[in-house]
């Protein structure tokens, strides 16, 4: 009987450890790893934005950043023929300022802020269900910039190859100078 169990203690073991290294073998070496649903709960990739500079940013309704919407379509319109796309994520992190579903959230962006660039399904950038995606944004993709989100209106400038290569604070306005100089200069990079 104990020889049983030995054996089977044995397997258990292995089998974790042989899942442990598997895990590690297939982290995150980009924002391309993730798929997450689009406000509409169909699959969208990052994967797919392979190639472009991205900007990804946290995104609420009720929130005193809120206008940047306008500041970021502005952008968006200014340089998507040049290889860029920014990606809205909504999340109800911060004083409940995104309460909405995805529906209402999707309604909003257009009508109140004429949203074109692509907008995700709500997500958590923080705490206990942080969505993966905002786990390695916040930890491991660049150290650098690492570090919980504090707020909504975060951004993460990411290079052509999927690296984030700067992260912008919320009260840093979407247009201001040093954000529209570190798009271009990512725009420069072939």
């Amino acid at each position: 009987m104990k020889t049983s169990r030995f054996r089977n203690s044995r397997i258990v073991l292995g089998a974790l450890v042989v899942l442990l290294m598997s895990a590690s073998l297939f982290a995150a070496s980009s924002i391309y790893d993730f798929t997450l649903p689009s406000i509409d709960g169909t699959p969208a990739p990052l994967a797919a934005y392979k190639g472009k500079v991205v900007l990804l940013v946290n995104v609420a309704s009720r929130c005193g950043f809120t206008p940047q919407y306008s500041a970021l379509e502005s952008v968006y319109e200014k340089y998507k023929d040049q290889g860029f796309v920014i990606l809205g994520f909504p999340a109800n992190n911060f004083g409940g300022q995104e309460p909405g579903t995805n529906a209402e959230i999707k309604t909003f962006c257009q009508t109140k802020y004429s949203v074109t660039f692509p907008i995700y399904a709500k997500v958590s950038v923080k705490g206990d269900d942080q969505t993966p995606l905002y786990q390695y944004l916040t930890t491991t993709a660049n150290p650098a910039f690492a570090g919980d989100i504090k707020w909504n209106f975060t951004k993460f400038l990411v290079s052509r190859d999927g690296k984030v290569v700067q992260r912008f604070e919320s009260a840093v306005k979407p247009d201001a100078p040093e954000v529209t100089s570190a798009i271009e200069a990512q725009l420069k990079q072939k």
